[in-house]
């Protein structure tokens, strides 16, 4: 049996849809777990805009000054100019797809927007207002 390639695209598509789903729900457990309310994809467009100061680079630290307010769009590494790949899994298939990778990401971005790492609420908050991109 021959499958055309639109139902391929189709299926892959499914696939990664399934993903990005379990890893995100699996993580939202995960924070509830830890003391986290009803997750808010609101609570989490406020926090991606919001400033939490000046960092050594003279730069407004906030997660949108690397991903852009934008998360269908690409942004840059401030220190490096590197770029970065869009952050909405609509757009970037590769997006919340793994536990580990997403944990490591808000380790480092949390540290370094916040000065600290975020709490279980910011993060299901953050999740689901990147999940909704």
């Amino acid at each position: 049996m021959k499958i055309s390639k639109p139902v391929l695209i189709m299926l892959a598509s499914l696939t990664f849809s399934g993903a990005h789903a379990t890893a995100v729900s699996e993580l939202l457990q995960k924070y509830e777990t830890q003391g986290a309310k009803q997750f808010n994809a609101q609570a989490g467009k406020e926090l991606w805009t919001r400033s939490f100061g000046i960092s050594k680079e003279g730069k407004v630290r906030r997660c949108s000054t690397c991903h852009t307010d934008d998360l269908r769009k690409a942004g840059t590494h401030i220190k490096t100019n590197k770029d970065i790949d869009p952050l909405a899994p609509s757009v970037n298939n590769k997006r919340l797809m793994e536990i580990a990778e997403i944990e490591k990401w808000f380790k480092r971005n949390c540290e370094w927007t916040l000065e600290r790492e975020c709490s279980a609420q910011e993060k299901g908050d953050f999740l689901s207002y990147i999940r909704m991109q």
